[in-house]
């Protein structure tokens, strides 16, 4: 069989896809990595790296055992997070994953971030320059460190039996510190913050194909995650991506290069752009009203909810729920925000009032930054596809984001959205 690979290493798991040359799903595995281990303090958001490597090569040879060997094969995954590697290519560190807060931690009385932000240097905490900055100031980077990778381009790099890494633009901005524009990092900014510049891995301006595996199947370049599920996701320029699982974000194409500020990036997409908004908390917001009632409960309450939520709806409506400001986690602008709660009256003191107001909480943190979106290209949106488990499993968010945006929030037929889409993009770029 005719078909293409493409492997997600995702935060929570490792999903493959196989799909043919219709871009049709040929089958698919899904597998959670359980990677994450104690780092150096409790806030540490850190992974086993060889846990996933482990994992996607047992899913890589279960589906070629079966389907034979692929035409190609091309990786996405959490594009923020670091590994260090050694002259070998072994890593000689945790994976440092994007909710890491390391850099946020004084280092002599200032942040990391701070000083990259005081250079003009774009970032955030858990984007792998900051984190990188973080450790090299902290004394922390292992003595036989010569390399950072993504966890994505390190097992691609191992699968072709490489020892240095090569990133496409896409993962390249994702560690921060890049020049979207010119497409290449921003050393004479990161040299001015004192930054080590010699520990960031080569990039390419576009994809290439890196190497070849399973007797001379190429590999190529991996896609930045959010670029890879829209990708899998959208098909057109004018549609809107809503994506809520863990966190969320909403992802908007444009052919021009927009100068952004605030919560929203923009982000390579092959040879265009993608703009970006992510809220940190998005999802998680859902899960911490649903442990605030399991304390209660003493069981799950998601059922429970919903249904106090479906029925406030049916009987007062989306504007008479309490306002739920859910950036309990802040933003990656201003990590010092805080969630907040208001418009509680003796007319809607419910469970109900409290549990749309989270989701329209969630659902507008996006709704403002698609604004600022609009602002930037001069163009709405005519469709929304909805992505992740917080609007592919709740009928009622989905309604409540419909609500807001004014469109129909519509759920992809794959559920692997990031695998099928860089599989597709290694397709038409192989």
């Amino acid at each position: 069989m005719n078909y293409t690979l493409g492997i997600d290493t995702g935060t929570t798991s490792v999903s493959i896809a196989a799909i043919n040359e219709a871009h049709e799903l040929v089958t698919s595995r899904t597998v959670n990595h359980n990677a994450f281990i104690k780092g150096d303090f409790p806030e540490s958001k850190v992974q086993d790296s060889n846990r996933i490597l482990d994992i996607v090569m047992a899913g890589l040879e279960s589906i070629t055992q079966e389907y034979g060997r692929p035409s190609a094969i091309g990786f996405t995954g959490q594009m923020h997070g670091v590994l260090y590697l050694d002259k070998n290519g072994n890593p000689v560190s945790p994976l440092y994953t994007w909710e890491d807060p390391s850099a946020n931690i004084p280092v002599n009385g200032e942040s990391s971030l701070h000083i990259l932000h005081s250079h003009g240097v774009k970032c955030s905490a858990g984007y792998g320059v900051s984190t990188h900055f973080y450790l090299q100031r902290a004394g922390k980077i292992p003595s036989d460190a010569v390399r950072l990778s993504t966890i994505s381009d390190y097992i691609a790099m191992k699968l072709c039996g490489k020892n240095s890494p090569v990133l496409s633009a896409e993962m390249a901005a994702g560690l921060g510190g890049f020049d979207v524009r010119k497409r290449e990092f921003m050393t004479d900014r990161l040299e001015s913050a004192g930054v080590d510049v010699s520990y960031l891995p080569e990039n390419v301006k576009g994809y290439a194909v890196i190497g070849h595996a399973l007797n001379n199947v190429p590999v190529i370049t991996s896609m930045g995650d959010n670029q890879a599920s829209f990708m899998g996701s959208v098909d057109g320029d004018n549609t809107l991506l809503l994506n809520v699982g863990t966190g969320s974000q909403v992802s908007f194409m444009t052919r021009e290069f927009a100068e952004t500020d605030g919560d929203i990036e923009l982000r390579p997409y092959g040879d265009d752009y993608l703009l970006a908004g992510a809220a940190l908390c998005g999802g998680r917001a859902y899960a911490m009203l649903e442990n605030f009632y399991r304390e209660i409960c003493e069981s799950s309450c998601y059922e429970m909810m919903n249904q106090h939520a479906e029925e406030f709806l049916r009987t007062k409506g989306l504007t008479q729920a309490w306002n739920v400001d859910t950036r309990f986690q802040g933003t990656r602008s201003n990590p010092d925000i805080t969630g907040s709660i208001t418009g509680i009256t003796d007319g809607n003191f419910t469970p109900g009032a409290f549990t749309v107001g989270v989701i329209r909480g969630i659902i507008t943190e996006l709704f403002n930054m698609y604004t600022a979106m609009k602002n930037l290209t001069g163009r709405n949106a005519l469709a929304i596809v909805g992505s992740g488990n917080g609007l592919r499993k709740n009928e009622i968010m989905r309604r409540i984001a419909g609500e807001i945006f004014g469109l129909d929030v519509n759920i992809p037929k794959y559920q692997e959205e990031a695998a099928r889409g860089c599989a597709i993009c290694t397709m038409n770029f192989v």
